[in-house]
């Protein structure tokens, strides 16, 4: 857990404890960074370590992360697969296509959503076949 230059992890851990320093291992499934340029950071099964020291509080997460166009409250589902029909109704498509992956062919492609769920539906929901048959 702790990179010391060869020190014992159980001393880097006691004197740690002496300088006010508690850590603790989070049980993280899914780490979702929102950037403002759009393109999101999505982690999934990353470790995630929360570090307090004297009240300030310091995450560290390790991982590789996935590149996702507004993985926000629904863009979540669509990183994930987006095979539930029950989320897609509440993503906004009855016909079986996430709202996130509408978005993102749209902006991928530069085309209206309308143009954007054609092609998805044409390329049976596969957004990046959906994009290449766009451009």
């Amino acid at each position: 857990m702790f990179g010391g230059g060869g020190m014992n992890p159980r001393k880097m851990k006691q004197m740690m404890k002496q300088m006010g320093i508690d850590v603790e291992e989070l049980d993280a499934e899914r780490v979702v960074i929102e950037t403002a340029d759009g393109d999101d950071l999505v982690f999934d099964g990353a470790q995630v370590t929360k570090m307090d020291a004297q009240g300030q509080e310091t995450y560290q997460i390790v991982g590789s992360p996935e590149s996702v166009a507004d993985a926000g409250a629904g863009g979540a589902t669509a990183v994930e697969g987006g095979d539930d029909p029950a989320l897609d109704d509440a993503d906004g498509g009855d016909d079986g296509i996430p709202e996130e992956d509408v978005k993102l062919v749209a902006q991928q492609a530069g085309v209206s959503k309308e143009a954007a769920r054609e092609a998805l539906e044409a390329a049976n929901g596969e957004p990046a076949r959906a994009i290449s048959d766009l451009q």
